[in-house]
């Protein structure tokens, strides 16, 4: 007797399940609502940030510069919205150095300051310090440098893997370098 009611019990949630997977139908919103006219379709815009070719050309030179140098590294751009777009690691490059490249990317992008400028003003601003400790997206080290088309920050390169935030930001400034006059 318990076996067949379990059965329709089971029957019933999937089908509930399968309702609330549908598209909704002519926009309404969660209160039934119809939304506004022309808002059905609304998208927010692209994020801006590099172009594909500019971010990978970007990773590239951060790779080599620090290849040439013996450093097993990554490189990661992000987008004006954090989204990465690009990810490159040199042969040999550890786990934690391609985390730590993205990261450092986010990082100097929803800062929109170079990780190792904002590692300096944390020494004095505790604001500043409260802020990144509440944020566990956040990871301060040197090695991210924000992307600039005119003033806006576009996105960002992040470069892991060396030893030192000092040499991994000195290979990020190399690759900002070789795009910067071709980034919108």
């Amino acid at each position: 007797m318990m076996r067949p009611f379990a059965l329709s019990i089971a029957l019933a949630l999937t089908a509930g399940i399968a309702v609330a997977q549908q598209p909704n139908p002519g926009g309404s919103n969660l209160t039934g609502q119809q939304a506004p006219q022309g808002q059905q379709a609304r998208r927010l815009p692209p994020a801006r940030g590099p172009e594909t070719a500019l971010a990978l050309e970007a990773a590239q030179a951060a790779i080599a510069t620090c290849t040439s140098n013996g450093y097993h590294t990554a490189a990661s751009v992000v987008d004006s919205a954090g989204v990465l777009k690009v990810l490159l690691a040199a042969d040999g490059t550890r786990k934690g150095a391609v985390e730590a490249s993205t990261k450092k990317a986010v990082t100097a992008n929803a800062l929109k300051a170079s990780t190792s400028s904002v590692l300096e003003k944390m020494k004095t601003d505790t604001a500043l310090v409260a802020k990144v400790s509440a944020d566990p997206t956040l990871f301060v080290r040197a090695g991210g440098i924000p992307l600039l088309a005119g003033s806006d920050v576009i996105g960002a390169i992040g470069v892991g893997g060396a030893p030192g935030g000092e040499k991994d930001e000195a290979c990020a400034k190399a690759a900002v370098e070789k795009v910067q006059a071709r980034l919108k």
